[in-house]
């Protein structure tokens, strides 16, 4: 039997886990957060990185050390426009990786931010971003203590892309994470659902509506901080970014093993972002959101929850939706306003590429 001849192939050998004759290169689909994005995750990174810290796919590491608990994240910013209503890709950067440690029930401390800087970026531009990002982070509370720049050639990047990492401190007794969730749990929304996404598909498509849609960026950690001291019984804490409410939940549900049930009629939608889902032909459950959270609470502690939140300037629409069930495991399903339930399922495509 003749040798394998050498090969400077750096797979060893191995085959691509993706089908092929599925998916021959990335699509715009694969950063939705919906079902490609987890397939990319589960078949590609995961088993190559797999360890205990990572395998929870959370919204940040959890770890610990000298004797302190610490949350852990990043995220990478690559939104189209880089200013939308509301906001822009700066505040969104910081309030972003904000929200994701305080989704782990930490208070976050430090951030770095990484900037991939196209050519031609008008330096005023960047002026504007950098002081959203310096404001952003002093309403959250938070020191930004290390970065990196990079700039591109033109036509090479578009516009800007800002990283950022953080680092929080969890106190005692917070334990947050899917495995916590329990049949019964109340699921909390904090307010209106969709408005980032509208926001952005607005300027995209040249819309206008009578009222103005603004994106709900904003960090949540102020908030988190009041539900974690009203009640440590909150299970969960997930901020439905991409893929919007419906695919969180399906994320959730899968991991915890358990079954969703909400109430169409219980979901909080302004009509405005209604009328602008009718004519784009997009579901609201499916859009981003940016400060917006989900909370899982135990039963008995789920009215005093949703009076903190309600006391809250970014809680006060706060409404339950749903419920945690030992039924229809890993799936989440919903009552209709007109009767009758349907399945949700995990965003397939891409409603909206490029929204945070």
């Amino acid at each position: 039997m003749l040798d394998k001849p050498p090969t400077n192939d750096l797979t060893g050998g191995f085959v691509c886990p993706i089908p092929k004759s599925d998916y021959t290169n990335i699509l715009l689909a694969h950063g939705s957060g919906g079902k490609l994005t987890h397939q990319l995750i589960e078949k590609m990174f995961l088993p190559q990185f797999k360890n205990d810290l990572l395998e929870p796919l959370h919204d940040g590491a959890v770890f610990t050390a000298g004797g302190n608990k610490y949350a852990f994240s990043t995220d990478s910013y690559v939104v189209n426009p880089i200013f939308f209503p509301g906001g822009n890709i700066g505040e969104l950067a910081v309030n972003g990786t904000v929200n994701d440690i305080a989704m782990c029930g930490a208070r976050p401390l430090y951030l770095s931010a990484a900037f991939i800087i196209e050519e031609g970026l008008p330096m005023d531009d960047l002026w504007k971003i950098v002081l959203s990002m310096q404001e952003a982070a002093k309403r959250a509370g938070v020191l930004l203590v290390t970065g990196d720049t990079k700039v591109v050639d033109r036509g090479k990047g578009d516009k800007i892309f800002i990283n950022t990492s953080g680092v929080g401190l969890i106190d005692d007794g917070v334990d947050i994470g899917p495995k916590n969730i329990q049949p019964g749990d109340k699921i909390i929304i904090s307010g209106d659902i969709a408005l980032h996404g509208i926001a952005i598909m607005s300027v995209r498509e040249g819309l206008e509506f009578e009222t103005v849609i603004k994106s709900d960026t904003v960090p949540l950690n102020g908030l988190v901080a009041e539900m974690l001291e009203a009640s440590r019984n909150i299970h969960v804490l997930r901020d439905p970014t991409r893929g919007g409410v419906a695919t969180t939940l399906n994320e959730l549900a899968e991991q915890s093993g358990l079954g969703i049930l909400i109430n169409e009629e219980a979901i909080p939608i302004p009509d405005a972002v209604k009328g602008a889902c009718e004519i784009l032909g997009l579901d609201p459950l499916y859009i981003a959101n940016e400060g917006k959270l989900l909370a899982f609470v135990s039963p008995q502690d789920a009215d005093k929850v949703l009076d903190t939140m309600r006391n809250h300037h970014l809680g006060r629409n706060s409404v339950v939706i749903g419920e945690a069930v030992d039924r229809h495991k890993g799936t989440v399903v919903m009552n209709s306003r007109i009767g009758g339930t349907r399945i949700v399922d995990m965003l397939s495509g891409d409603q909206l590429p490029r929204i945070c």
